[in-house]
């Protein structure tokens, strides 16, 4: 069989043709090649912008319109689902092991730690996946497609640092674990298509905004780490495709519209005891928030108008997106909300619906990514009113070694303290995605994320 030429995604968080200047290999790399502004997506979101970079598609065919959404047949607002059955379209890696096939050449794909890992028809796989007990805990660690490859990596690279994949301790070791994890894979497996994505970059843009003095050091350091993996596609002859899903804005005020809709009567909680809960079956309207978008669902028709008046009123709301402007932005699928809204630049959506502190739940004060009815940047910090939130933190990490039930609450519940946020398209591309590529035709092939899958393939030698 004749081979095919391997390509690398690596995606690499946050980057933006601005903050460039402070990634020197990546730079290097756009100027051999080529390196900018990439077009992205509405909403500017993980989910959202992965599915389309593997579908070529917006939302509205790939079904993916948030990090998460209101699963309306459940009653459920789930977020960070990982199945690749979610995505209504056909990916990049299905579709190269078809077109491979037909012309009876070899194809592998990896897929190190980006979204919809779980079920995907690629050959290896990791991605990080907590094992939670009947008692309620929770045991850190990564699942692997074959389950061997996991034991591999952290056999050489040692134990996957979960505590900075996410939560008040994210940072700079899950990045370089990934890269050194995924320049493992590239050598000693050589895959056709490999997909990398490395997040370190996007956890203190959104704690300290994108404009802060740290942003150039933290730049460095995700440019070092992607450089092991330029170096390991060197090493086998990969050519490499760095982009970014979205940039970030600086933020200085967030909307709260489950708390505007509940003071109208709108939406409905069960109270307990563990503090309030969402009640999506009494409420008549509630928001799903995702950043600088929020999915509005209404469930009585008869209330659109009210609710789209309430609303636009708010004043961090830019716009409320109607069926028709949904359509014209390819958000509009069974999966979006009735109405969408879109803040304003300087403002982000936090998901809180209660109106007192001391009701809120349980869960709100934790790193909780899946009980909580929207995306939760609070989860970064540690909350600055308790004594010493390190040093609780390590009191509960004993209390679990030994077996007690603990609650690890040291996340604080005020948005305020959010200085760096993203979902909208940029004003200036300068702060939007970022393309940058060792091969000088993708400077005129590639101009959004929907243009990635196509090019890609043509550059394999699997063009239809």
């Amino acid at each position: 069989m004749s081979e095919l030429r391997p390509q690398v995604w690596l995606n690499v968080v946050g980057l933006t043709p601005r903050l460039l200047a402070h990634a020197p290999r990546l730079r290097a790399l756009g100027e051999a090649g080529c390196a900018k502004p990439l077009g992205g997506i509405v909403p500017a979101v993980t989910c959202s912008a992965q599915a389309t970079a593997l579908t070529g598609l917006a939302p509205s065919g790939h079904g993916i319109v948030g990090n998460g959404w209101f699963h309306r047949d459940t009653g459920e607002a789930r977020f960070w689902l990982q199945s690749n059955r979610l995505i209504q379209g056909e990916t990049i890696y299905a579709a190269a092991k078809q077109r491979a096939a037909k012309q009876g050449v070899a194809f592998t794909c990896a897929k190190m730690f980006w979204w919809f890992n779980q079920g995907a028809p690629v050959d290896w796989s990791v991605t990080p996946k907590p094992l939670y007990g009947a008692d309620g805990s929770k045991a850190f660690g990564i699942q692997s497609d074959p389950p061997q490859l996991a034991e591999e990596l952290e056999r050489v690279h040692g134990e996957f640092p979960f505590h900075s994949f996410w939560g008040p301790m994210s940072g700079l070791p899950s990045s370089d674990w990934i890269a050194e994890a995924s320049a493992h894979v590239l050598v000693s497996k050589r895959p056709t298509l490999t997909l990398i994505y490395l997040p370190h970059l996007d956890y203190d843009l959104q704690r300290f905004g994108p404009d802060a003095p740290e942003t150039a050091t933290r730049v460095a350091e995700v440019d070092a780490a992607a450089g092991r993996v330029l170096d390991a596609a060197k090493q086998i002859g990969a050519e490499v495709v760095a982009f970014s899903e979205y940039g970030l804005l600086p933020v200085k005020r967030h909307g709260l519209p489950n708390r505007v809709l509940r003071e109208a009567g709108l939406l409905k909680v069960r109270d307990g005891a563990y503090g309030e809960v969402l009640d999506t079956f009494q409420s008549r309207a509630f928001a799903v928030c995702d950043h600088q978008i929020a999915h509005i669902y209404v469930r009585d028709p008869a209330d659109h108008d009210q609710v789209a008046a309430l609303l636009e009123r708010e004043p961090t709301v830019a716009r409320v997106l109607d069926h028709r402007a949904k359509v014209a932005m390819g958000l509009e699928h069974p999966r979006a909300g009735d109405f969408v809204l879109l803040a304003r630049p300087d403002a982000w959506f936090a998901y809180p619906y209660w109106l007192d502190e001391r009701r809120a739940p349980d869960f709100a004060r934790t790193v909780d990514i899946h009980r909580k009815p929207g995306y939760d940047p609070c989860e970064l910090y540690f909350d600055p009113t308790l004594l010493a939130p390190k040093l609780r933190a390590a009191r509960k990490l004993l209390a679990k070694k030994f077996g007690f039930r603990y609650l690890m609450d040291v996340v604080p519940l005020d948005p305020a303290l959010v200085k760096g946020s993203h979902g909208l398209l940029p004003l200036d591309g300068q702060d939007g995605p970022v393309l940058i590529a060792e091969d000088r035709t993708a400077s005129h092939a590639v101009s959004t994320l929907a243009d990635l899958k196509g090019y890609s393939l043509h550059r394999m030698g699997l063009d239809a």
